[in-house]
């Protein structure tokens, strides 16, 4: 055991703070090589000044197994100002210590097994029916459409609204997203004063939606119904104003990664055709009647590798902080109480020495005899780790099968020439041009 005066006495690890003030922060949000370059100059463990923070960025299935073993210990959740006042302080995104792990036992009943079997019938209705605008439409950019969709869902299985996207839950909710990875200058005409504007009438909206449902004899077997009829050990039920922080945050997360993940989806599978013949030919071999179910999705073995292999090369959340809470040692270098550390995903995804020939789109790298994701803990972690993890993992897989399959069994998609499929980065990865197809179905 290292004791503190010999981990104090430790250089910090190499790297710049840049500018005064504003530090690396503006090269950041713009470069999405910056922690590439970084990396091949100064190696998987380096400083910077990131958000107002002396921060240092860790790369790689060491630096995450380190980072999630010894959360609360050494560190503990982290957010940038903007991300925190509008997630609000109930979040569970927020929450810390033992609060965090009590709200989320709570949070966590809305994604039983049980609970996930019962959201299939939405999931699968909403999905047709995007499928048929999507082939009256016929040539059109998917990504809007794709976040329409994810979000009609999310709020129609969380606060049971109708067609959310089309709708003033709709117009505030993009207003309040933008505003998330932002300066936290709370101003009328700033993008983070009109998300705050946007996060009151929001949480008005939904308080409105929780009060009918708590007057109302009629209890629905949703998400919200169960939330709030959840209880912890103790009997403690959340309150109102806490349903709504929740409520918001998990519409947040069931709609902006997901969004993310099926349009990488539907890119990556244009682009290699013998993987969408393959994924065809899986559901063809299964039924394309089958219907859907928990038990059904689980024999889609090829669809769960293209899948994995699709978060693997774009996963939909590059990395998270989190906050220094006692100073600690990582790879011989010092790591001091107060500062900011980032985690990787997308990087970690990179490492040549866990996955050869990082860049390719393999499938085949999950198949079940295959042992590169095996190798190393948390060296595959689209969803975070440790008891952080992804609180809506399960349904998140679940509507993306859910869209995969009804969509290879009815539709094909082409990607429409001279547009730019490069990735912007922030807040989640999609194609610069909107991800324009061609949309039809396949004629029997």
């Amino acid at each position: 055991m290292t004791n503190k005066n010999t981990i104090n006495s430790l250089p910090l690890p190499p790297g710049d703070f840049g500018l005064p003030i504003i530090g690396e922060s503006i090269e950041f949000l713009r470069d999405r090589n910056f922690t590439k370059k970084r990396q091949e100059k100064y190696g998987h463990v380096f400083k910077t000044h990131i958000f107002g923070q002396p921060t240092i960025v860790a790369i790689g299935a060491d630096a995450n197994n380190y980072i999630f073993t010894n959360e609360n210990k050494y560190f503990t959740n982290n957010w940038p100002k903007s991300t925190r006042e509008l997630l609000g302080a109930a979040s569970l995104s927020v929450q810390v210590g033992t609060e965090h792990q009590k709200r989320r036992k709570i949070l966590s009943q809305a994604f039983q097994p049980r609970a996930l079997s019962s959201y299939i019938s939405t999931v699968e209705l909403n999905t047709y029916k995007y499928f048929e605008r999507w082939e009256k439409l016929s040539n059109f950019a998917w990504y809007p459409e794709i976040k329409n969709y994810t979000l009609d869902i999310a709020c129609k299985l969380l606060v049971g609204t109708e067609s959310a996207s089309q709708s003033k839950l709709g117009d505030l909710y993009t207003t309040w997203v933008n505003g998330l990875f932002s300066l936290a200058i709370n101003l009328p005409w700033t993008t983070f004063g009109k998300a705050y504007q946007s996060r009151k009438l929001l949480l008005q909206e939904i308080e409105n939606i929780i009060q009918e449902r708590i007057n109302s004899s009629n209890s629905k077997e949703d998400a919200l119904g169960l939330l709030i009829q959840a209880e912890d050990e103790d009997g403690n039920r959340l309150s109102v104003e806490e349903l709504k922080d929740q409520l918001l945050t998990l519409i947040f997360a069931g709609h902006e990664t997901l969004t993310s993940a099926i349009a990488s989806f539907c890119l990556l599978v244009a682009q290699h055709p013998q993987v969408l013949a393959a994924i065809r030919q899986e559901q063809e071999e299964l039924g394309l009647n089958m219907p859907i179910t928990l038990e059904n999705l689980k024999q889609m073995t090829y669809l769960e590798q293209v899948l994995k292999e699709t978060l693997r090369l774009v996963p939909p959340v590059g990395g998270a902080f989190r906050k220094v809470i006692e100073t600690c040692e990582f790879n011989g270098y010092q790591i001091p109480q107060g500062w900011s550390l980032l985690y990787q995903i997308g990087y970690t995804h990179q490492d040549i020495d866990i996955y050869p020939q990082p860049k390719q789109f393999n499938p085949e790298r999950f198949n079940l005899t295959s042992t590169e994701d095996k190798t190393k803990t948390f060296s595959f972690i689209p969803f975070g780790g440790g008891i952080r993890e992804c609180i809506g993992k399960e349904f998140a897989k679940l509507e993306i099968k859910i869209f995969a399959a009804l969509l290879l069994r009815n539709y094909q998609w082409e990607l429409i020439s001279q547009q730019n499929l490069d990735l912007v980065m922030v807040p989640t990865p999609r194609p610069k041009d909107g991800l324009k197809v061609n949309f039809q179905k396949i004629l029997v």
